[in-house]
C-alpha cells in the first residue's frame, strides 16, 4: 500500500475506486503531475473516471493537507504527495519538471529578525529554477 493511501486509510477518508486510483497515481517520490496528467493516468487504470471527479479529489486532497499544490510561472499547477516531509522545489525553466530537494539549514532561522518586519514566520516556501540536463 502506498504511503498516501495508508494516510487517508489513517484518516477515515471514505475510499471510492475514484480516490484509490487519484490516490495511486499519486504515489512516488518525485511525483510533480498535472490534473490532466492525473486524469489521463488515472482513466488508464479506470476508463469510467471524470476529469471533474480527478479536480474534486485533488482539490479535497489538498484541503486534507495530503497533498500540495505547487504552483509554477506560467503553467498549470502539479500536485505533490510528498506533503509530510518538509522539502523546497527545484523547477526546470524549460520543461517544467520539478523535483523534491532538502537543502540543508533553517530557511526560518536563516531570516534575520530585521527581515520579519514583526511577522510570526511559520513556513517558508522556497522554489530554486534553473534548466534540467535535458534541457541544458
Amino acid at each position: 500500500m502506498s504511503d498516501l493511501l495508508g494516510r487517508l486509510r489513517g484518516r477515515g477518508w471514505r475510499m471510492t475506486s475514484q480516490r484509490r486510483v487519484v490516490a495511486e497515481v499519486l504515489d512516488g517520490d518525485h511525483v510533480h503531475l498535472t490534473a490532466d496528467e492525473v486524469h489521463l493516468r488515472a482513466a488508464e487504470r479506470l476508463p469510467e473516471i471524470s476529469r471533474a471527479t480527478v479536480y474534486n479529489t485533488l482539490g479535497e486532497l489538498v484541503v486534507l493537507g495530503e497533498v500540495l499544490e505547487v504552483s509554477t510561472v506560467g503553467r498549470a499547477k502539479r500536485y505533490d504527495p510528498n506533503a509530510r516531509r518538509p522539502h523546497q522545489h527545484l523547477v526546470c525553466s524549460g520543461c517544467g519538471t520539478v523535483r523534491d530537494v532538502h537543502p540543508v539549514g533553517n530557511a526560518i532561522g536563516d531570516l534575520p529578525e530585521e527581515e520579519r518586519f514583526g511577522f510570526a514566520v511559520g513556513s517558508v516556501e522556497i522554489t530554486y529554477r534553473g534548466l534540467c540536463p535535458a534541457c541544458a
